[in-house]
């Protein structure tokens, strides 16, 4: 019997997959990030088990992470609408995370074990690749894990926690940011920074380092609002 078959279909003839939840939270967070899905707009489980031909599982699933990465709030006897995400909400979000990754640079560097920073440099080296080559979707997936990578490297399961809880709720716009060829390049060259310090075990370099690669970042992602 084929993998996908359902058994208690006679004919055991495959039946279609469900798209994932995730799937249906990214396709919602960049009409949100868009502005294509405004402030205050319902987002009916209703009309989206129609819209994405999903059942209601998915569909909450999708909500649930809306809510958690702040684009989307629960409303009393409404249901959950979407946010309204303003200028200075981002600029916000950016001035934490600036702050939580300078800390965890400032950590990882006293902290990670040498096979870590070999790890980290191994995993920069495939990016400026990437960066040289204009692959900037491969790029995108592997900066998520470099930044993840020195949150491991704290050993500090709080910090840890807190990162990825603050860098989830950027993601949407971070995203956006790395578009730009130009600002690929720049990202490499700030992570060439980061790395150096890392690997050199000096803590107010990577901390400095991290703090204006944040920055950086904050004044990409604001400079397509204005």
């Amino acid at each position: 019997m084929s993998p996908d078959a359902n058994p208690d279909d006679p004919a055991g003839k495959a039946q279609p997959r469900e798209l994932h939840s995730t799937v249906i939270a990214s396709q919602l967070e960049a009409e949100i990030v868009a502005g294509e899905l405004k402030a205050g707009t319902k987002l009916d489980e209703k009309t989206l088990t129609e819209r994405f031909g999903v059942s209601r599982t998915p569909i909450r699933e999708a909500l649930h992470v809306l809510v958690a990465r702040s684009l989307a709030e629960r409303v009393p006897y409404r249901g959950v609408v979407v946010v309204d995400i303003t200028r200075d909400r981002i600029e916000q979000m950016f001035e934490a995370m600036g702050e939580i990754e300078a800390l965890c640079g400032r950590i990882a560097a006293e902290r990670m074990q040498t096979s870590e920073r070999i790890a980290l440099e191994t995993l920069h080296r495939r990016m400026s690749e990437q960066a040289k080559a204009g692959d900037a979707e491969n790029y995108e997936s592997a900066n998520i894990e470099f930044h993840e990578r020195i949150f491991r490297g704290t050993h500090n399961d709080d910090l840890i926690q807190l990162a990825n809880t603050l860098r989830l709720k950027l993601a949407p716009f971070r995203k956006s940011q790395l578009r730009s060829a130009r600002r690929v390049e720049r990202s490499n060259e700030e992570h060439d920074e980061i790395v150096n310090a890392i690997l050199d075990r000096d803590p107010k370099r990577t901390e400095k380092a991290l703090r204006r690669h944040l920055v950086s970042a904050a004044r990409e992602v604001l400079s397509r609002i204005d």
